[in-house]
């Protein structure tokens, strides 16, 4: 790579950790329209724990509300980055407290506080793809509810 090709890169990678930073910002603020301004419209959202997938734009409003509405204060700090071909990977803590009934267990109020994982595709300047990954078993350790419960909960159709 060349210094002209590596500055590009280097300007690419700048775009992408802005417009990542701007999403957690969004969401940690459980400011769904300011999130969905980040998002490509053939976004696809991936939570592997949960063992959901949403795509396109309408999908992926539900989600996060539905996710908002579980974890009210939800909160994520991205604490560093890996950059590649168009892909960003961040690494950092979520802060979250479950709520409600919607995975079938009555948590304890207490606020669960994870290591998590972030993988972002880009496309047309805007996120197109989003993994995120944290350990089921930790959040619901945290928040005093059983893994097993909330898992037969998320996975009852056998489709997960």
């Amino acid at each position: 790579m060349d210094s002209t090709e590596q500055a590009e890169a280097a300007l690419d990678s700048i775009r992408m950790l802005k417009l990542a930073h701007a999403l957690a910002r969004a969401k940690s603020r459980q400011d769904v329209p300011a999130a969905l301004r980040c998002l490509h419209p053939d976004m696809t959202l991936r939570a592997p724990a949960f063992g959901s997938l949403a795509r396109g734009l309408a999908a992926n409003e539900k989600a996060l509300t539905g996710f908002f509405a579980s974890f009210p204060d939800y909160e994520v700090t991205l604490e560093g980055h890996a950059t590649g071909a168009g892909t960003l990977v961040c690494w950092g803590t979520a802060r979250m407290t479950m709520t409600g009934d919607r995975f079938g267990v009555r948590p304890s109020g207490r606020r669960a506080v994870l290591p998590v994982d972030i993988r972002f595709g880009f496309r047309d300047g805007l996120i197109a793809d989003e993994r995120f990954c944290f350990d089921l078993a930790e959040l619901c350790a945290q928040s005093g509810v059983s893994t097993d419960a909330v898992r037969a909960t998320l996975f009852a159709d056998g489709r997960r």
